[in-house]
C-alpha cells in the first residue's frame, strides 16, 4: 500500500505540472526496486488524473453549447500525440525510449526550451484567441511529449507561451488537452483491469484511481493559482538539476 500510495501521489503531482510523470514514475520504481509498478498500474493512476482533471473543469465541459468550438480544437489537437501513440505501442518502439539516459537527456533540454518560452512577453488567451491553427500547432508538440522526460504538461505549455499565450491560458489549455488524451488511456485501462478476475488486483488499481485522483486535484488546484503570480523558473531549476544528476548517472 505504501508503494501505491508514493506511486499515486507522484503521479498526481507530475501529470499536470511541467516535469514529466512517467519519467518520474519509471525512476522512482527502477530505483527504489517498487514491485507494483506496472502498466496496469500506470493506467490506473491515469484514470485518477483523468476524472480529477473532468472534475476540476466540469462547468467548462458541461457547457458544451457555448465551448463547442473550443472542445471541437481540443480534440483537434489531440489527434497527432494518439496516433502517433498507437503507432509507438504497436511498434513496441515506445519501451526502447524508457530509459534513464533518455529521460535525462529530454529533462535536461526541455527544461531549457521552457525557460526560453517563458521568457517571451504575452498577449494572447484561449477565450479570444485559440484559433485552430494554434490548435493544431500545441498538438504537433504534444507527440514528443510520448518520449519519457519532456513532459505532456511541460511541452504544451512550453508551445502555448510560444505563441504569445499568458501562463494561465497557456497551463489551462495544457490542462484541457490532457482531457481527450487521458481519457482514451481511462477507457483502454479499465478494459484491461475488468478481464482480471483477481480480487487483489482490482483492489490495487482501485486504491492507485483515488489516491491518484486526490492527489491530481489538488495539484491542478494549486498550480493555477501559483501560475498567475509566478513563473516557471522552480520548474525549470528542478529539471535541470533532475535531468543532469540522470545525465551524470548514465555516464559516470
Amino acid at each position: 500500500m505504501i508503494e501505491i500510495l508514493i506511486l499515486s501521489f507522484i503521479q498526481g503531482v507530475s501529470e499536470f505540472l511541467p516535469v514529466s510523470s512517467s519519467s518520474h514514475l519509471i525512476i522512482i520504481s527502477k530505483f527504489f526496486n517498487f514491485e507494483k509498478q506496472s502498466l496496469s498500474i500506470d493506467v490506473s493512476l491515469h484514470i485518477g488524473s483523468f476524472i480529477a482533471v473532468v472534475t476540476y473543469f466540469y462547468q467548462d465541459i458541461f457547457n458544451f453549447i457555448k465551448n463547442k468550438m473550443l472542445f471541437l480544437k481540443i480534440i483537434l489537437s489531440s489527434i497527432p500525440v494518439m496516433f502517433v501513440g498507437y503507432i509507438l505501442i504497436k511498434s513496441n518502439f515506445i519501451e526502447q525510449l524508457r530509459s534513464i539516459e533518455v529521460i535525462g537527456w529530454t529533462t535536461f533540454t526541455f527544461a531549457i526550451l521552457l525557460y526560453v518560452s517563458d521568457k517571451l512577453k504575452s498577449n494572447k488567451n484561449i477565450k479570444k484567441n485559440f484559433s485552430y491553427k494554434d490548435a493544431i500547432i500545441i498538438g504537433i508538440f504534444q507527440i514528443l511529449s510520448l518520449i519519457p522526460g519532456v513532459s505532456r504538461a511541460g511541452i504544451t505549455i512550453t508551445a502555448g507561451r510560444f505563441l504569445r499565450y499568458n501562463r494561465y491560458d497557456a497551463s489551462k489549455i495544457s490542462f484541457l488537452l490532457s482531457i481527450p488524451t487521458l481519457g482514451v488511456i481511462s477507457i483502454y485501462g479499465l478494459s484491461e483491469i475488468t478481464s482480471y478476475d483477481d480480487l487483489s488486483f482490482s483492489i490495487i488499481n482501485i486504491n492507485s484511481i483515488v489516491l491518484s485522483f486526490i492527489f491530481s486535484l489538488i495539484t491542478i488546484k494549486f498550480f493555477l493559482k501559483y501560475i498567475q503570480k509566478s513563473s516557471m523558473a522552480i520548474f525549470v531549476l528542478y529539471r535541470l538539476i533532475l535531468g543532469g544528476i540522470l545525465i551524470l548517472y548514465t555516464y559516470l
